[in-house]
Formats: C-alpha cells, sequence, structure tokens
C-alpha cells in the first residue's frame, strides 16, 4: 500500500495532511489495544473538510497511515517538539488520553522504530521536499500549509478548550510576518470561531523543518479543533452542517495565502 496520495497543483502551494492516514498494517495493529484501534487521535475527515484546494490550484499530499505506525510531523530522531510539555513519541506509545496503544510487551524496540522510519517517514518526507523543490524551481519561491485537527478539549496538552483555529508559524520562524498577520486577521474575521496565532500549537516538524522564509519557503499550520466540524467521540462522524459553516472559512485563509503569493509576483 502506498504510504501517501499525492495530487500535484498549478500554484505555489502545496498542502500536507501528515494525520489524516487511517490504516495500521496487520502486523501492528495485531499488538495494540481495543482502544488504540479506534484511532481515536486521527486528523478525522480533514481531507474531506478541504474539498476545495483542487479548485484553488494547491497540490496536496496526504498520508494513507495512521499516525500511531509513525508521526510525520516528530523529528526523525525522535527529538520532543515541545521541551518541557506533555509530548508524544515518533513511533507514539500512548493515546493522547494517555492511555496505552500497545498491550503489555508489545512496544515497538529501536529496530522496529528504525524500520518504520524508512517504510514510511522517510518516502513522505521525501516526497513533500521533492515537490517543494520543484515548486520554487517554476515560481521562485513555495508556500506549505500543513492541515491538521484536534479534539476541543485534551487535558494532557492543554487546560480547557482550545481555541477554533490555531495558525502556528513556528513561533515567527517559518514563514513572513506579514503572512501571519494577513492570515490570523483573515481568520479572526470569522466572528463565530475563535482563533490564535503561535499558542499552544505552534506548528510541528514540518512547519519548522520546511519553513525556510529566508530561502523563499513559507510554511503554516491550522490546527482546528474538530468540534467545529465533526461529532468528536466515536464513530467520528462528520458534520455537514458544521462543515458547511467553518469550511468557507478555511477557504477563505487558503486563498489569502495565495492572495499574498501574488503580490510577490
Amino acid at each position: 500500500m502506498d504510504v501517501y496520495h499525492f495530487t500535484p497543483g498549478r500554484t505555489p502551494l502545496l498542502v500536507s495532511m501528515p494525520h489524516v492516514g487511517t490504516h495500521v498494517p496487520d502486523d501492528i495493529a495485531g499488538r495494540m489495544t481495543n482502544s488504540a484501534l479506534t484511532l481515536p487521535d486521527t486528523d478525522w475527515h480533514v481531507d474531506r473538510l478541504y474539498d476545495f484546494l483542487g479548485e484553488l490550484g494547491a497540490g496536496v499530499i496526504r498520508a494513507t497511515h495512521s499516525r500511531y505506525v509513525i508521526d510525520l510531523n516528530r523529528p526523525p530522531d525522535g527529538q520532543a517538539l515541545y521541551p518541557g510539555a506533555s509530548n508524544t513519541e515518533l513511533c507514539p506509545t500512548t493515546q493522547f488520553d494517555d492511555s496505552p496503544i500497545y498491550r503489555p510487551g508489545q512496544r515497538p524496540d529501536g529496530a522496529e522504530i528504525a524500520a518504520r522510519l524508512d517504510r514510511y517517514w522517510r518516502p513522505y518526507h521525501e516526497r513533500l521536499a521533492r515537490e517543494l523543490a520543484a515548486i520554487m524551481a517554476r515560481h521562485g519561491f513555495a508556500l506549505l500549509f500543513d492541515a491538521h485537527s484536534i479534539r476541543s478539549v485534551v487535558p494532557r496538552f492543554f487546560a480547557g478548550r482550545l481555541p477554533d483555529i490555531n495558525l502556528g508559524t513556528g513561533g515567527g520562524t517559518s514563514a513572513a510576518s506579514e503572512l501571519a498577520a494577513l492570515l490570523i486577521e483573515t481568520a479572526g474575521d470569522a466572528v463565530d470561531y475563535s482563533s490564535v496565532l503561535n499558542g499552544r500549537f505552534k506548528g510541528g516538524y514540518i512547519t519548522r523543518q520546511y519553513g525556510r522564509p529566508a530561502d523563499g519557503v513559507h510554511a503554516v499550520q491550522l490546527e482546528l479543533a474538530q468540534v467545529t466540524y465533526m461529532d468528536e467521540d466515536p464513530p467520528f462522524t462528520f458534520r455537514d452542517d458544521l462543515a458547511g459553516r467553518v469550511r468557507p472559512v478555511l477557504r477563505r485563509i487558503v486563498a489569502a495565502m495565495l492572495e499574498w503569493a501574488d503580490t510577490r509576483t
């Protein structure tokens, strides 16, 4: 099975969806707990929610395998994204609610983690890097939008309810400040949704690794509270009534990114 699906675009924008995958190979699934097999920490339906990307001309790369197999938004050396805070690993062993992913004695060892890195992590990142280089060659710069979602309340990572729209630019390092200002202003215009820039979620490995504004690559992460478009409890149902309201907001944010790009040409 392919570890990602890629759809080429015609604009300088590439959208990455590293946590939308739900496939778990049988040899891994057979060692997981029943609760983990429901894949509660998936970025459920993000590809469906962003169904307008083709119309806007964005390229899209999306994972096919679950983040429980390997987390594509973590550094390959396993370093923590947020030092001093609770973090999940490159090959996660606990769910967001701190319950185990694996049955006793079934966690992956170092050799298995290295094999998963080669089998699943490296191909995704090689394709992502290759496409950004191709965009740079065509347009002279590149935009990367990393699309995520998460439960609106996860005490392990943050107190209280998460804002609806969480934009991150690595604390201001992964994208031009004027682009970040435009996007948070666009999000703020949607008065029915709360928004924040570089709050608890400043951007994961993908945003920080590939965002190099000085070199012409601008990367932004958007972590969306799932309550805005779906039922957060199993079976994690997509809600057309909710999605129909938040999708135009997301489209305006992505479109604003492209409009900003137009000012550079």
